[in-house]
């Protein structure tokens, strides 16, 4: 117990005397990093998942719940899975077998595997797990733990309830009760092996690292402890939440793996909700962040997308947003979140009455965020641009930014109301890219827009309100093209913009949401210029779309038009 009242100086000296800065293993290097949250997913889901979607798409790895068994509580509520009551691989994502399947397919992928390991507690009642294990109180897990292998003694803990109160103090934050789960002693050598057995069966299924949960709860020295009994070295990303004035803070388990950068999340939060964009030129360390080869970031998880701290999916278009910025940025290793449906914050993912998860179907209570094009193509781009710093900033004082990656890619993005529409500086070789964004690159054509830069760099584009464009030298696209200036004479009520749509790819396959948006700079003349095939002909009219979404087409009959061979082409028009 005392070893919890040493200074953090004392700690980190002992940290490096236990652990080597060779005994744990590197983070994974750029690109190919990003790891896909699929929370709660089964296993067999997770496996079909790595196959058709992560790998194919340039994930690195995925981050999977608890595989412990854990007690099976009534309701079901989703937090069960953190309330371990054994550690056979037996849950209500699936069993053993399952899950090295699933372990086998996402490597066959080329798809790390993550497992949330959960080593500071055990249940907080007396349970009965998926398996079948029985507690017959929540200090005895009969073959595993008995009542000496729990932090439940008085001091430090406040009486009676003896859970943490007072988070300024480094032992009751480790030592006491959180939310009245049964805290493990883990300063004793015999706990440090059970957990670290555990940990190592799944490295023997081939798991490559652990999200490791409540690390603040468990003294540094603790951790580095049980690292010292894991069969080879393994990446850890630890739970460590900032508080301000707290006794316990991330930098305190520098030593012991990365830190997952909870500010991150609240900071994006500040400036896409109800900030300005423009602040976050700079956006890293120098916000009072973990150094960014030791930051896992994230938009949010599945607690700070449930008690509001973040954005999630519920935000809509500036949730996208966040992740486009967070994805395409120079910081940290970024997870993306993939939900189920939540009313409430105790809601269960789609299960059987016995709590068992269902198979995931994306649109049937599964947001499957991760698969959205504005996360899975920004993998790409985020592939494209590892190791290449922030370069070309600009921004309009407030909502509108964009910003290269060296010469590599290119991102801008509007929380505006109104389109942006001007010539960047996208750093970029002369050439035809694909946007990311609205199309995807097949057999080196685009099924969406494609944005054209010339000899200097500049690419002159226009971004739709709450919108925004990305490219990268992975999505260029080849063949002649024809460069075609659209102008549209059309009046148009507060909140309106105007949108060219059409029968090809680039102009949005009539999708009205994924037309090319004219920009008004020139009113009551709309204009932008697409790069289309040569030699096409196609037929197309002009839209307007509201900040509701409400869309009003121009009366029939479409408009026709060809590029022919031309290096150019000019269409003005008239609304009708």
């Amino acid at each position: 117990m005392s070893s919890h009242w040493r200074s953090v100086a004392l700690v980190t000296a002992l940290l490096a005397s236990v652990l080597p800065a060779a005994a744990a293993a590197s983070p994974p290097g750029g690109g190919h990093d990003v790891i896909a949250n699929l929370f709660e997913w089964p296993w067999t889901s997770v496996a079909a998942e790595c196959g058709n979607q992560l790998g194919p798409k340039g994930y690195g790895a995925v981050q999977v719940s608890p595989p412990e068994e854990s007690a099976s509580v009534a309701g079901h509520p989703w937090w069960e899975v953190y309330q371990p009551v054994s550690y056979q691989l037996t849950s209500r994502m699936g069993n053993r077998e399952q899950f090295a399947a699933m372990v086998s397919a996402c490597h066959a992928a080329g798809v790390k595997v993550y497992a949330d390991a959960v080593i500071n507690h055990m249940a907080g009642q007396a349970s009965t797990g998926y398996g079948g294990s029985t507690a017959p109180d929540k200090y005895t897990y009969p073959g595993t733990y008995s009542s000496a292998d729990f932090h439940h003694h008085p001091d430090p803990c406040p009486q009676p309830d003896g859970q943490i109160h007072n988070y300024g103090s480094q032992a009751e934050v480790q030592e006491c009760e959180l939310v009245q789960l049964a805290d493990l002693y883990t300063e004793h050598d015999y706990v440090r092996g059970r957990i670290a057995g555990y940990l190592n069966d799944l490295l023997s299924l081939g798991v490559d690292g652990f999200r490791v949960d409540a690390v603040k709860h468990i003294n540094p020295n603790d951790i580095a402890g049980i690292e010292a009994k894991l069969s080879k070295p393994t990446y850890l990303y630890q739970e460590v939440i900032y508080g301000a004035g707290e006794a316990v803070q991330p930098q305190q388990y520098e030593g012991t793996g990365d830190l997952l950068e909870f500010r991150y999340g609240t900071n994006l939060k500040a400036k896409f909700a109800s900030g300005n964009l423009a602040d976050l030129n700079g956006f890293g360390q120098s916000w009072g962040m973990e150094p960014g080869n030791k930051a896992v970031v994230f938009v949010d998880n599945h607690d700070t997308q449930r008690n509001g701290s973040t954005l999630s999916y519920k935000d809509g278009a500036i949730y996208q947003l966040a992740t486009v910025f967070g994805l395409a940025w120079d910081y940290g290793t970024p997870t993306v979140m993939s939900s189920f449906d939540f009313s409430g914050n105790d809601q269960s993912p789609p299960s059987a009455a016995n709590g068992m998860v269902s198979a995931v179907t994306c649109g049937s209570g599964w947001q499957c965020e991760h698969r959205q094009r504005w996360a899975a193509n920004m993998v790409g781009l985020h592939n494209a641009v590892a190791g290449t710093p922030v370069a070309n900033w600009w921004s309009d004082g407030s909502n509108q930014i964009a910003f290269s990656r060296g010469g590599s890619g290119f991102v801008a993005i509007n929380k505006e109301g109104g389109t942006l529409s001007r010539a960047f500086t996208t750093g970029l070789p002369a050439g035809d890219y694909c946007d990311v964004l609205h199309g995807e690159l097949s057999g080196g054509s685009c099924t969406g827009p494609v944005i054209s830069v010339d000899s200097s760099g500049t690419a002159r584009t226009t971004v739709g309100p709450m919108d925004a464009i990305a490219i990268h030298v992975g999505a260029r696209i080849s063949g002649a093209r024809v460069a075609a200036t659209f102008t549209e004479n059309a009046n148009t009520s507060w909140g309106q913009n105007v949108y060219v749509v059409g029968s090809i790819p680039a102009l949005g396959g009539w999708n009205p949401a994924n037309g090319v948006p004219l920009s008004s700079a020139g009113y009551p003349n709309w204009s932008a210029t697409v790069s289309l095939p040569a030699n096409t002909s196609f037929q197309y009219k002009y839209v307007k779309r509201g900040q509701d979404g409400s869309t009003v087409w121009e009366s029939d009959p479409n408009r026709s038009a060809s590029t022919g061979s031309s290096t150019a082409l000019n269409l003005a028009d008239s609304w009708r």
